[in-house]
Formats: C-alpha cells, sequence, structure tokens
C-alpha cells in the first residue's frame, strides 16, 4: 500500500483491494460513466459518477474504508483527494482502476 500523503489518501493494488474485500466490510466505489459501468463492474461497487460525487459525498460512511476505482485510476485518485479534502480519513483509490484488475484477473460483474 502506497501513501499519497500529499493528497490524503491511500493508493492500492487489484490484490490489496481483493484483500480487503476478503477481510471485512468496505464501500467500493465506482466513479465511472454509466456506458463504462454497463460493460461490467467490480462486484459489491456503488455507482457514483465522478460528477455526482460532491452532490452525495456527505451520505457516505466514515466508519468503513472507502475505495473509489475508475477505468485507469485518474478519475478515482480525484474521487479519494475530494474526499480526504472534506475529512474522510479512509479513503483508497485503486491504482491503475478497472485495467490493472483485469489485468490480475479478478472477475467482473455484468448488469
Amino acid at each position: 500500500m502506497t501513501d499519497s500523503k500529499q493528497a490524503g489518501f491511500k493508493e492500492i493494488d487489484a490484490a490489496e483491494l481483493l484483500a480487503m474485500q476478503s477481510a471485512g466490510a468496505i464501500q467500493l466505489i465506482d466513479v465511472r460513466n454509466i456506458d463504462e459501468v454497463l460493460r461490467g463492474t467490480i462486484a459489491g461497487a456503488v455507482h457514483i459518477p465522478l460528477a455526482q460525487l460532491p452532490q452525495v459525498y456527505g451520505k457516505l460512511t466514515q466508519d468503513k474504508p472507502l475505495v473509489f476505482y475508475c477505468h485507469s485510476g485518474m478519475r478515482s485518485a480525484q474521487a479519494a483527494g475530494f474526499m480526504a479534502d472534506h475529512g474522510y480519513h479512509n479513503a483508497y483509490n485503486l491504482r491503475g482502476g478497472v485495467l490493472a484488475w483485469a489485468k490480475s484477473g479478478y472477475a467482473f460483474v455484468v448488469l
């Protein structure tokens, strides 16, 4: 796990996300656009497009880690940084996004 201290959130890779999912409760958030989500999502994820995050972030839990992902990790890094800027100290970004998840051989759920 790499600390992104300047950004206030932590970067994790696909194996670390899988371990976090197996170990217990996390809130997994897909910040991609709906057309991307319809191609496949990581099991257990909630879809909140990045553009909508400023309107709904206050409804997200602070009791468990918030893990954000997108296609390549850029938008989800913005989401995790936004949450960190708003007092969420348990924000994570999936480094490499769904591309890294797929490259690791992990499954997707098609809606």
